[in-house]
C-alpha cells in the first residue's frame, strides 16, 4: 500500500530540482514527509532519508492494519512491541494482520523509533507552516493520519517518551529479553591481503590488451591512502598534481563535495565570488549537483570526515611507494582521458561503456574490482577482505602494525575521533597469542613462573622422584607426585 521511491521536487520558478525520497500512498505523495526532507535537504543524506521513510512506511502500515485501536498511546507501545517480536503467531505461524513482520534486533528497532521521534517533533513546527502560510496544502487521508499521530505524540510527549522509547530499551517481550546478546571483543575487520596487492594492480586490472588505469587508481587511493570507497568519486582532475619536491609522487586533495573550493581557474559571469564553493561551481558551469546529494547510480556517499584546511582531505600515502605508483597509474589514466568528451568535472568517467564520458559509478567499480580479484585467483568475499571495503581496513591495520600512534592514524584516515579508528587497533588472535608467549618468557626470566615438572615428566617418561623440586613448596611437590602417580595408574 505504501512505497518509498525517489522523486524530484521543484519548489520555485527557477526550475531547480531537489532529489529526495518520497512515500507514495493510494491518495498520492505523503506531503508532510516531503516537507521534512526539504527542510533537511542540504544537511542530511539520501540514505538517511531512506531510513526515515522506511520507519514512516512501517508505522503507517501498522496503523492501517489496526484501524480500531482507539487508544493511541497503546498503539505507539504496541507498534514498538511488534517491531521487536514480529507479527506471526508463535503457535500457528500465521499473521492475520497481513503485515508479515519478522523479529528485528533491538538496535534496529531503536533506530526506527529514533527516526520517527524526530519526524514527529518536526511536524510540531511544520503544522503552522502548512495550515497558515500555505493555503494550497490540502491534506489527504494519509497526511491526516500521520499528522494526527504526530499530534498525539506531541500532546503525550512525556508519557510516550517513556513507553515509546522505554519499550525498546527494556525489551518488553520475554523473547526480546532473551535475545540480548553477550559482550564480545570487536575484531579487526577483514583486510585485503598485502601480499596480493601489487599483483592486483599489475595483473588484476589488465583485461585483455587494455589496462584499467582508472580502477587501479581508485583502488590505490583506498589501499595506499586509506580513503573510503565513495570518496574518490568526488575527485576532480585538477585535484591531483605532482608533489612539490618529489615529482615521483602525486598530491591528491579530495574536497568536500559542497563546501570545497572550486577549481582555481573558475570565475562566474559576475566574477569569482569570495564565498565560491563546489556546489555553486557545479550548478553554474554544468547545471549539476554534488554527487552525495543525488539518488540512484550516480550517487557517491560522503560521511563528513575530518577535513584539512579549506575543506579537503589530503592523501597521506603509507607507504611512500604507493604515492609513486599512483603517479605512474594516474599518468596512464590521463592519456586515456584526454580525448574523452565530458560534461562534468569529475575525474573518473566511462571510457568504453555508454554514455562515454559520463561519471563512473560505484556499482561499475565494484564489478571491475571483483573481476580484477578473480583474475589473480582470489575469491571475492567480505569475510576474506577481498571486496573493495578491505583496502581501507588494510591501510589502518598496516599503520597500526608499523607502530604509528593512534592519534596520527586518526589524522591519516580522517576520523573525527580516536574512538572511530579503534577498529584498527584491536589486536589479532595471532598478536594476542604472541603477547601471551612473550609474557610467559618474561615471567620465566624473572623466576616468577614455576617450571612445569608434570609436563616434563609425562613428555620424557622420567620418574617423579628424579625431578628436582627446586623452587616449589613441599606441599606443591607432594601434590604433583600424587597427580603423576594417578595418571600412570590410569594409563
Amino acid at each position: 500500500m505504501f512505497v518509498a521511491t525517489r522523486a524530484r521536487v521543484i519548489v520555485d520558478s527557477t526550475g531547480a530540482a531537489s532529489e529526495i525520497v518520497a512515500v507514495l500512498t493510494p491518495e498520492g505523495v505523503l506531503l508532510p514527509l516531503v516537507n521534512y526532507f526539504r527542510f533537511y535537504a542540504t544537511t542530511r543524506s539520501v540514505p538517511w532519508q531512506q531510513k526515515v521513510a522506511h520507519g514512516v512506511v512501517l508505522f503507517m502500515e501498522y496503523m492501517v492494519a489496526n484501524p480500531h485501536e482507539m487508544d493511541r498511546q497503546l498503539m505507539f507501545q504496541n507498534f514498538v512491541l511488534r517491531l521487536s517480536t514480529g507479527t506471526f503467531n508463535e503457535k500457528t505461524r500465521l499473521d492475520p494482520s497481513g503485515l508479515g513482520w519478522t523479529v528485528r534486533k533491538p538496535d534496529v528497532v531503536s533506530s526506527i523509533v529514533h527516526s520517527l521521534t524526530n519526524f514527529f517533533k518536526y511536524l510540531k513546527r511544520d503544522r503552522p507552516f502548512h495550515e497558515q502560510l500555505n493555503p494550497a496544502y490540502s491534506k489527504t487521508p494519509f497526511d491526516q493520519m500521520i499528522d494526527h499521530a504526530a499530534y498525539i505524540y506531541r500532546r503525550e510527549a512525556a508519557m510516550l517518551g517513556h513507553t515509546w522509547l522505554g519499550s525498546v530499551r527494556e525489551s518488553l517481550a520475554p523473547s526480546v529479553k532473551a535475545a540480548k546478546r553477550p559482550k564480545v571483543i570487536r575484531k579487526n575487520p577483514p583486510a585485503f591481503p598485502e601480499s596480493k596487492f601489487e599483483e592486483l594492480l599489475v595483473k588484476g586490472f589488465l583485461g585483455g590488451a587494455n589496462r584499467d588505469y582508472r580502477g587501479a587508481c581508485i583502488t590505490l587511493l583506498m589501499h595506499g591512502a586509506g580513503f573510503r570507497e565513495s570518496e574518490p568519486f568526488h575527485l576532480y582532475v585538477q585535484d591531483v598534481f605532482p608533489t612539490p619536491g618529489d615529482l615521483r609522487s602525486s598530491t591528491v586533495l579530495i574536497h568536500h563535495p559542497t563546501h570545497g573550493e572550486p577549481p582555481s581557474d573558475w570565475t562566474s559571469s559576475q566574477g569569482r565570488p569570495s564565498s565560491a564553493n563546489r556546489e555553486q561551481y557545479l550548478a553554474q558551469c554544468y547545471g549539476l549537483r554534488p554527487r552525495h546529494l543525488l539518488a540512484g547510480k550516480l550517487r557517491a556517499g560522503w560521511k563528513n570526515p575530518l577535513l584539512d584546511e579549506s575543506y579537503f582531505m589530503r592523501a597521506h600515502w603509507f607507504t611512500e611507494q604507493y604515492g609513486n605508483w599512483f603517479s605512474e597509474l594516474w599518468d596512464g589514466y590521463m592519456r586515456q582521458l584526454v580525448n574523452v568528451p565530458r560534461s562534468h568535472p569529475w575525474a573518473f568517467v566511462n571510457l568504453s561503456r555508454e554514455p562515454i564520458g559520463a561519471p563512473y559509478s560505484l556499482s561499475q567499480f565494484n564489478k571491475a574490482h571483483a573481476a580484477a580479484c578473480k583474475r589473480i585467483g582470489l575469491e571475492v568475499a567480505k569475510s576474506l577482505g577481498t571486496t573493495r571495503h578491505g583496502h581501507r581496513h588494510a591501510y589502518g591495520q598496516r599503520a597500526r602494525a608499523a607502530g604509528v600512534d593512534s592519534a596520527y592514524i586518526k589524522i591519516f584516515m580522517h576520523h573525527k575521533s580516536l574512538e572511530a579508528q579503534q577498529t584498527y587497533t584491536v589486536p589479532s588472535p595471532a598478536e594476542i597469542a604472541h603477547a601471551i608467549a612473550d609474557g610467559m618468557k618474561k615471567l620465566e626470566t624473572k623466576h616468577l613462573l614455576p617450571k612445569s615438572y608434570l609436563a616434563d615428566a609425562l613428555e620424557d617418561g622420567v620418574e617423579a622422584h628424579t625431578l628436582s623440586p627446586s623452587g616449589m613448596s613441599g606441599n606443591a611437590w607432594t601434590e604433583l607426585q600424587q597427580k603423576l602417580q594417578n595418571i600412570k595408574q590410569g594409563a
